[in-house]
């Protein structure tokens, strides 16, 4: 999260060669990857997929996967890492408010850390939801309102940083109310980093992070599972319950 004080892909490399980065980053995909469930065979949609990393990962777990970013350099370096580690994935440049995707192309679709540098945030719900298959699965991981970091980024944003001034911190509770005016299903939302920016506190309270999933106040990262409903009987999985 914290490398897009710098934009670019060298500056995502940077923070995960962090002790800090390194911690938080594997909490954060432990997390998605939580909620997306199992991947063997599903066609995924990385919507804001930056260097790619998430996408590979996806990728190793069996997803026919598929990458957008509005950044050539960061679809660049994502397109040399699938070749370097030799994963099949797909990508195109273009933005979350306009997805160019037919209906109901994907059963999941990610968006990490993507909707707080998006102007029209319910657009990009819209178009989530429209690209996924009924009973598709969205999974949104997004940066938390109130925790010690957004408080960190906000004094940023007051001293100069032109990337956290133009960022929009959104709530669980936005994020829930946009889920389901989008017409998805919300299944799940659980928070994580609840630790102060530091090396040394990532290292101390890491292994009790999956005991506080529940607690969203002070989490630096908000994550969320929702359902496109089928229909008014209900919803179908995507593949298992969240």
């Amino acid at each position: 999260m914290e490398a897009l004080t710098a934009v670019g892909p060298g500056a995502y490399e940077r923070w995960r060669a962090s002790a800090l980065g390194r911690i938080t980053e594997r909490l954060e995909e432990d997390l998605i990857f939580k909620l997306t469930g199992p991947l063997e065979g599903r066609r995924l949609l990385d919507a804001g997929c930056g260097d790619g990393r998430l996408l590979a990962l996806a990728a190793a777990r069996g997803a026919k996967a598929t990458g957008l970013d509005p950044d050539s350099a960061m679809l660049a370096s994502a397109r040399e890492r699938a070749r370097r580690e030799g994963i099949t994935a797909r990508f195109l440049e273009g933005r979350i408010e306009r997805l160019p995707f037919a209906d109901g192309s994907f059963d999941i679709v990610l968006a990490v850390t993507v909707l707080s540098f998006v102007a029209d945030a319910p657009l990009a719900f819209r178009e989530m939801a429209r690209v996924l298959r009924p009973g598709g699965r969205l999974v949104l991981g997004e940066l938390g309102l109130f925790s010690s970091w957004a408080a960190i980024r906000r004094l940023r944003a007051l001293f100069g940083s032109s990337l956290w001034r133009a960022a929009r911190f959104l709530s669980a509770r936005e994020l829930a109310a946009l889920t389901e005016k989008a017409g998805l299903e919300l299944v799940a939302l659980k928070g994580a980093v609840h630790y102060p920016p530091t090396a040394l506190c990532a290292r101390l309270f890491a292994p009790f992070e999956p005991f506080l999933e529940g607690l969203l106040f002070g989490a630096a990262f908000i994550a969320l599972g929702a359902c496109k409903k089928v229909g008014p009987a209900g919803l179908e999985p995507a593949t298992t319950p969240l």
